[in-house]
């Protein structure tokens, strides 16, 4: 794919004339496109005109030119890791939580770094102000992204991005009732991509009985990026009547864990390694059926809280929830790998892999100790493995105990598991600046806030 408004940018940045940058943007217009040189030429022209007259150094008004200009960090989203879950992510996406604060205050807020939100619907009314009348319902809702690397396989990426939006809204104690897709294909994807991403969705609509209610289908930067990627993600709500919340979690919560045999990121680490025959251990609902399972019971009252194994793999999540729910965790290593696929271990072991720090599509559930063996049978009793692996204590941190009894405290690294060769090639360390980019990322964050007060105060004002 190519991006030929922010290549045309960066070569104007760097003072090259009109003719090479035109000669370079036709390049690219034959490279993925059957059209003449004649007709490269009048839509390169037309991409210079655009990008030239809608540069914001042009513009004379203050209050225009701090509306339409981005207060940079100097800092790229690649090199601070964002979306790679692990230390890197996880700061950037506390500082978004901040920026997600308003005067309209949620259930369960961004703040809450938890695998969904909430709404208490009682505390809503309608455009007449007549309040809704169930007081008790929580109106719960995810917004899934899907696995970059899965464009070129849309049945498989669907079905994974579908699937994880419902999983997170099952570990909080919500029944799905609505599934959502935004999908946004390059100029030159094939038709065919839109379909194929739609049945992998509604395979996952098919077998849980969620319907598909709503969408957006677009171009990726509409006729400024061609090329052929697909990308986008599924929201999905839910409704219940009591959130398993991360803040819920107490010292002395049994953590149970079921099998994982992995989603998104397996499934890419199986296809680029060139263990294509891996994918299909991937392809099951269990996650979802043991949730359900969990949540029909007599004993929900006891289960505190639930996650999924996913950002930044166990040792990311862990981290996480402990930053939540104020607490410590001390895990049985030898626990938690027995619940590991084999052929999915056995994918990790072979491309160098470790499985602490990569998604495993696994449950957790922090819960009362009396009712952990009720867990584990009843999951047995349909066919899901599940064991308990550590307890909850007042340390505030990730304890792991190996198999030669030796203990560590686990923190997660800037990056998740390298799970590709160019994942490995860019590696998992954090970068010798990371302290300079962390301030710099800050005050850039300050500014758009101070940017939202601004525009708001203007509008409220006119």
């Amino acid at each position: 794919m190519s991006d030929l408004e922010g290549l045309t940018r960066n070569l104007l940045k760097k003072q090259n004339s009109k003719i090479e940058i035109i000669e370079r943007l036709k390049q690219e217009y034959l490279d993925y496109k059957n059209i003449s040189s004649q007709d490269a030429e009048l839509l390169s022209n037309a991409i210079y005109e655009e990008c030239v007259k809608s540069d914001t150094n042009s513009i004379r008004n203050k209050f225009i030119k701090n509306l339409l200009e981005i207060p940079t960090a100097n800092v790229s989203i690649g090199k601070q890791g964002v979306g790679c879950r692990g230390l890197g992510d996880f700061f950037v996406h506390k500082l978004i939580a901040e920026l997600s604060i308003t005067k309209s205050k949620a259930f369960l807020a961004p703040t809450s770094l938890d695998d969904a939100g909430a709404i208490q619907l009682g505390n809503y009314s309608d455009f007449r102000g007549k309040k809704f009348t169930s007081s008790d319902v929580l109106i719960v809702s995810k917004m899934e992204g899907i696995h970059s690397r899965l464009s070129d396989f849309p049945f498989i990426c669907g079905f994974h991005v579908t699937r994880a939006a419902l999983r997170d809204l099952y570990v909080k104690g919500a029944k799905p009732i609505s599934i959502m897709v935004d999908v946004h294909l390059g100029d030159d994807a094939d038709i065919s991509k839109l379909f194929d991403f739609m049945a992998g969705i509604s395979t996952i609509s098919e077998l849980t009985n969620v319907p598909i209610t709503a969408g957006s289908t677009l171009r990726i930067g509409g006729d400024m990026v061609i090329g052929d990627r697909l990308v986008g993600g599924i929201a999905a709500v839910g409704v219940c009547k009591k959130i398993l919340a991360r803040r819920n979690i107490i010292p002395g919560n049994k953590i149970l864990m079921t099998e994982g045999a992995g989603g998104g990121t397996i499934t890419t680490t199986a296809i680029y390694s060139g263990n294509h025959e891996v994918v299909k251990e991937t392809l099951n609902i269990k996650f979802l059926k043991a949730c359900e399972k969990l949540l029909s019971s007599d004993y929900t009252d006891k289960i505190h809280c639930m996650c999924d194994v996913t950002n930044g793999g166990l040792r990311g999540d862990l981290y996480e929830i402990n930053y939540e729910a104020k607490c410590g965790v001390l895990i049985q290593e030898k626990k938690v790998k027995e619940l590991v696929n084999p052929r999915v271990l056995d994918l990790l072991n072979k491309t160098g892999v470790d499985y602490l720090g990569i998604s495993l599509d696994s449950l957790l559930i922090y819960c009362d100790e009396k009712i952990s063996e009720n867990i584990i049978n009843d999951l047995k009793d349909i066919g899901i493995k599940c064991s308990e692996i550590g307890l909850v204590d007042e340390s505030n941190e990730v304890k792991f105990i190996f198999a030669d009894k030796k203990s560590a405290t686990i923190l997660p690294r800037f990056r998740e598991s390298a799970y590709t060769k160019i994942k490995k090639q860019i590696g998992e360390k954090t970068p010798e600046d990371y302290e300079q980019m962390e301030i710099m990322i800050k005050n850039a964050a300050k500014k758009s806030l101070k940017k939202r007060k601004e525009i708001v105060n203007y509008i409220n004002s006119n």
